[in-house]
């Protein structure tokens, strides 16, 4: 099973193995998810991009909008399949981006705005794969939705398996998925990472509240946990230098 990764880099990795495995077992809409508060989508897409490689033209590349899109298609020389935006267009405009021919569909950084388009989207798509690269679909501080766009993009969110998840709760433990993988609360110790739970869900705050009181690491003898650089700190300074 995964370990905790160490470095952006490791845990990209991990994550396209994961949606290789998960898209062999027949899942049809994947999720994957970096949560760092620096992060940037694009050098992450960019690392990520590369999954899709044998589909070559057959892969659709979309972003939440179109200057992100622009964006792409500027940096992104040579790549054999078309990047385009969501928008936020009619279902007409919205059936042309998709074509028979597409064969697989990433979205990168979707948010709450787009859900009403993403839903029709795939509708079109139908059974063919999607996959979620770091969306911000429960983003509960969007202005402006009401109980049912709420309740829609709660359904819509059913809907989808998250398959890599990763994020620092603190400086010093995280919750982390790497399918086919349970979730799992990995907690410094001992200058150590050790994974203290193992969960068939998503646990919820108070949940990993719980389990972290549980797992504290034993203390030394002047009354406090021995400490070493933090693998999430570490991480830090490589999204840091990933991103500038």
């Amino acid at each position: 099973m995964a370990e905790l990764p160490k470095t952006l880099e490791e845990a990209i990795t991990q994550s396209r193995e994961a949606v290789k495995s998960a898209l062999a077992d027949g899942v049809t809409r994947i999720q994957v998810d970096f949560l760092f508060p620096e992060l940037k989508f694009m050098p992450v897409a960019e690392q990520f991009v590369p999954l899709f490689a044998e589909y070559e033209s057959r892969v659709k590349v979309f972003f939440a909008d179109a200057g992100a899109a622009a964006l792409a298609r500027r940096d992104w020389q040579n790549v054999p399949f078309k990047v385009e935006d969501i928008g936020t267009g009619r279902a007409a405009s919205l059936q042309t981006k998709i074509q028979p021919e597409d064969e697989i569909f990433l979205f990168i950084a979707p948010t709450p705005v787009e859900v009403p388009q993403l839903e029709k989207m795939c509708e079109i798509i139908d059974t063919r794969p999607i996959v979620l690269l770091n969306p911000r679909l429960e983003d509960s501080g969007v202005v402006g939705i009401g109980y049912a766009a709420r309740e829609t993009r709660r359904r819509f969110i059913s809907t989808i398996e998250s398959c890599y998840y990763l994020r620092p709760v603190d400086d010093e433990s995280a919750l982390f998925r790497c399918y086919p993988g349970q979730w799992e609360v990995w907690l410094e110790s001992n200058n150590e990472y050790e994974k203290i739970a193992e969960l068939p869900k998503r646990p919820s705050g108070d949940e990993i509240d719980m389990i972290l009181m549980k797992g504290q690491p034993a203390k030394t003898s002047e009354g406090t946990p021995a400490k070493k650089p933090s693998v999430f700190k570490s991480l830090q300074r490589f999204i840091k230098a990933l991103s500038s």
